[in-house]
C-alpha cells in the first residue's frame, strides 16, 4: 500500500512520514498526475454552460492528491536531501512542469474560465469571488493560455526548460555546499569563541573529518569571519563561500543563470512584454520596474555612505593590527565586530548563551499568545528527521494548525531558511487546517545558541507561519502566503520587531548555564547596536535587488558575471562588501520564478513593516490588543482574498514612505 495516495487517519491529518519510503513517491506521482487529469478534463468537458460554481469552485476542488503528495515530496527534498531524492526531484521537474503546461494550454477548460469572467458583472459574487475569479482568469492568461500554434509549443518547451534549469541550480549550490570543509588544527581554533568551536567540533563530526571544520553554512562561517584572527584562514573560507556555483565544472551554475535570464526574456515576449520584469512586476504593488529602482535608490545612497564611512574606521582598525593595504571582504566581519565590542561594550561570544534555541522558540509562541491568544501544545508524531518536533496550535481550546520546527543545519539540508505549508488553510470544499513548517539552518549544540541574527531569522520564519496559520479565507489559492511577492514578506519582517522589545528580552534571553535572565546594561546594550554595521547589511542586499532588477529589465546575457560587474560598478558598490547572494548562488532567483526580478521584496515589505510596528507604538505598545486585532483582520487573515494595497491602507489608513525605515535602520537621524 503506497501511503501517499491513501486518506490519512492520522492525527491532524498528518503525513505518515514512518511508513513513506522514496519508493514510493515516483508512482504515487503518475497516480496524482493522472487523477488531476481526469479531474481537469471533468471540467474542461462540462458540457452544461460554464458558471462560477462548475468551473471556477470546480478548479478550486481538484488536485488535492497532487498536492498531498507533492506537499511530503518537497518537503523532505529540500530539508533533509538524498541522491535518491535529488534524482527524484531531477525527474519530477520536466513532468510537473509539462503537466501544468497542458492544464494552462487547455483551450476547452480556458474558453470556460474566460466565459465566466466575461459574465462576471452578473454573477453576484462575493468580494473574495470575484478575487479568485480575476486570479483564475489572469493566472490562464499569463501562463500562455491564449497563445496558439508554434507560440503555444514553444511556451511548453520554455516552461519545461526552466523547470529543469531550476532543479539543476539549486542541486548544484547544495553540492557545492555539501562537498567544502575547511579543517581546523588546534592552533587553528586560538582566538575563537566557545560557541564557535562546539559548532566546528559538530561539523566535523557529521563530516566524519576527525577534527573541527568550518564549512559553508551560514550559521557557522558567519562566525568564523567575525571572531578568527588568522587573516590568511577568513580569506580561504570566505573565498570558498563566494565560489558556490562558480567552481567549473559539473556544478557551475553561470550558464545555467545565462540560459535562465534568455529563456524569461523569450516567455515575456511570447506574452506581449518587453521585458520579464515588466512582465512580473505586473501582478505586484511596485507594478513596474522604475517604481522599485526608486525605492531601491532612495535608500541606496545613504546605505552607501555609511558604508563607505565605516569601511574608513575598520581600514584603520586593521592597519593598527599592522595588517597593510586595503580593506578586504573577509576583513569586514571581523573588524566590525571588534569594533561592536569596543563601541557597544558587547562581545559576541558573552551574548550568544543569552539566545537559546529552545528560549527564543518560546518567545515567539508567547508573542503569538499575548498578540493573537494562540496557545502551542507539543506533539509526539512521526515527522520526516530526528531533529524536527511538532505542535498542535490551538486557540480558545479549538485546533487551529499544527506548526513544525526543523531547525539544525545538516549537509542534506539547503542552506537559507524558509517556511512551507503542507497543507493550506481552506473552507471549501471542505474545512482544512493547515500545516505548516519553519526550516532553518542553526549549528547545532548543548544547549543550541542562537547569535543575535539567527533569532532574529527564527521571528522572521515565524511571521510567515502565523500568517498561514491565522488564514481565515474561503478558498484555498488565496489562502495564507499566496499573495503578492513584494507583500508576503510583510508579516515576517514585521513580527521580528517582537523580538526588539525589552520585556520579550526580559523574560526569555536567559542564560544557558546559569539561567539568569539579560542583565539590563547588557539588554540595553543590545538594543542600542541594533543598528550597527547597518551600512554594510543594506548594501549587501541593495546590489543583490539591483543585479537582480537588471538581468531582467534589458537584453539577456551570456556573460552574468560581466553584467553583475558592470551593475556593481554603475552604482559604485564598495569595494569591501560583496552581494549578499553573487548571482551563481542567488537561489531566489535562478532555482525558480519566486524572486525573479522580485528579491526588491524585502525592502517593499520593510518599508510597510516599519510604518506597521509605529502603528502598535502609536496606539501604546508592542501589543496593543486593538492593533493586533487590526493586523489580525485586515492582514494576517485575509491571504490574498484582497488587494495588497486595499489590506495595507484597511490596517494603517494610509500607504507608508521610506522615513520609517530609514529611521529603523540608523540610516538617518531619529
Amino acid at each position: 500500500m503506497n501511503m501517499l495516495l491513501q486518506n490519512w487517519t492520522t492525527p491532524f491529518g498528518l503525513a505518515p512520514f514512518d511508513q513513506i519510503t522514496d519508493k514510493d513517491f515516483a508512482p504515487a506521482l503518475q497516480e496524482a498526475l493522472s487523477a488531476h487529469n481526469a479531474e481537469i478534463a471533468a471540467i474542461a468537458d462540462n458540457p452544461a454552460p460554464a458558471d462560477f460554481s462548475n468551473t471556477i469552485e470546480a478548479l478550486e476542488s481538484v488536485g488535492h492528491l497532487l498536492d498531498q503528495v507533492l506537499g511530503v515530496f518537497f518537503t523532505v527534498a529540500g530539508a533533509d536531501s538524498t541522491p535518491e531524492r535529488e534524482a527524484l526531484q531531477r525527474d519530477f521537474s520536466p513532468i510537473l512542469s509539462a503537466h501544468f503546461s497542458e492544464i494552462s494550454s487547455n483551450k476547452a477548460l480556458f474558453e470556460r474560465v474566460d466565459a465566466v469572467w466575461q459574465a462576471r458583472d452578473a454573477l453576484a459574487l462575493s468580494e473574495e469571488q470575484a478575487r479568485v475569479l480575476m486570479l483564475t482568469h489572469r493566472g490562464f492568461v499569463r501562463s500562455g493560455s491564449a497563445l496558439t500554434g508554434a507560440q503555444e509549443d514553444r511556451m511548453k518547451e520554455i516552461k519545461n526548460r526552466l523547470a529543469v534549469l531550476g532543479t539543476e541550480f539549486t542541486q548544484n549550490l547544495l553540492s557545492d555546499e555539501r562537498s567544502w570543509f575547511m579543517k581546523l588544527g588546534e592552533n587553528d581554533l586560538q582566538g575563537l569563541p566557545e560557541f564557535v568551536i562546539d559548532a566546528a567540533r559538530a561539523a566535523g563530526e557529521e563530516k566524519e573529518a576527525g577534527s573541527p571544520v568550518v564549512t559553508l553554512s551560514r550559521s557557522l562561517i558567519t562566525p568564523f569571519l567575525q571572531f578568527c584572527p588568522r587573516r590568511d584562514l577568513r580569506e580561504q573560507a570566505f573565498k570558498a563561500w563566494e565560489a558556490r556555483g562558480a567552481n567549473g565544472g559539473e556544478t557551475d551554475n553561470r550558464a545555467i543563470a545565462a540560459e535562465t535570464l534568455a529563456l524569461r526574456k523569450e516567455r515575456a515576449a511570447l506574452l506581449g512584454y518587453d521585458c520579464f520584469a515588466d512582465y512580473k512586476l505586473e501582478t505586484e504593488m511596485a507594478k513596474t520596474p522604475e517604481a522599485v529602482r526608486d525605492l531601491l535608490m532612495q535608500v541606496w545612497e545613504p546605505a552607501k555612505a555609511q558604508a563607505n564611512a565605516d569601511a574608513d574606521v575598520l581600514t584603520a582598525m586593521m592597519h593598527a593590527d599592522g595588517v597593510n593595504g586595503d580593506l578586504a571582504p573577509w576583513d569586514w566581519r571581523y573588524y566590525a565586530e571588534k569594533r561592536r565590542a569596543a563601541e557597544h561594550d558587547l562581545d559576541e561570544a558573552a551574548l550568544k548563551p543569552y539566545f537559546q534555541l529552545d528560549r527564543m522558540i518560546e518567545a515567539s509562541f508567547s508573542c503569538a499568545t499575548r498578540l493573537f491568544g494562540l496557545e502551542f501544545k507539543p506533539l509526539d508524531v512521526p515527522l520526516y528527521h530526528a531533529d524536527c518536533r511538532a505542535w498542535e496550535v490551538t486557540r480558545k481550546g479549538e485546533h487551529v494548525a499544527v506548526f513544525i520546527g526543523d531547525y539544525f543545519a545538516r549537509g542534506s539540508k539547503r542552506s537559507g531558511a524558509w517556511c512551507s505549508a503542507m497543507r493550506a488553510q481552506a473552507k471549501f470544499p471542505k474545512v482544512q487546517a493547515p500545516v505548516v513548517i519553519n526550516v532553518c539552518n542553526f549549528a547545532k549544540g548543548d544547549p543550541a545558541l542562537l547569535s543575535y541574527d539567527d533569532a532574529r531569522t527564527l521571528f522572521h520564519e515565524f511571521g510567515h507561519a502565523l500568517h498561514q496559520m491565522l488564514s481565515d479565507v474561503t478558498y484555498e489559492s488565496v489562502s495564507g502566503t499566496s499573495v503578492a511577492r513584494d507583500f508576503v514578506e510583510l508579516p515576517s519582517q514585521l513580527y521580528e520587531h517582537w523580538l526588539d522589545v525589552p520585556e520579550v528580552l526580559g523574560e526569555f534571553a536567559t542564560h544557558a548555564k546559569t539561567g539568569a535572565a539579560m542583565p539590563k546594561e547588557l539588554l540595553d546594550k543590545v538594543l542600542g547596536a541594533a543598528t550597527f554595521d547597518m551600512g554594510f547589511q543594506t548594501v549587501e542586499y541593495i546590489s543583490s535587488a539591483l543585479v537582480d532588477l537588471a538581468f531582467h529589465e534589458g537584453e539577456p546575457t551570456q556573460d552574468v558575471m560581466a553584467k553583475q560587474r558592470e551593475v556593481l560598478e554603475s552604482i559604485g558598490m564598495p569595494a569591501a562588501i560583496t552581494m549578499r547572494h553573487a548571482t551563481p548562488q542567488f537561489a531566489h532567483v535562478f532555482s525558480g520564478d519566486g524572486y525573479s526580478s522580485g528579491y526588491y521584496s524585502y525592502m517593499w515589505s520593510e518599508v510597510m513593516d516599519a510604518d506597521a510596528f509605529e502603528a502598535f507604538e502609536e496606539a501604546g505598545g508592542a501589543f496593543d490588543p486593538d492593533c493586533a486585532k487590526a493586523l489580525e483582520d485586515n492582514i494576517l487573515s485575509t491571504g490574498g482574498s484582497r488587494d495588497a494595497v486595499e489590506l495595507y491602507v484597511a490596517f494603517r489608513g494610509r500607504l507608508p514612505g521610506v522615513e520609517a525605515l530609514l529611521k529603523g535602520r540608523g540610516l538617518v537621524s531619529a
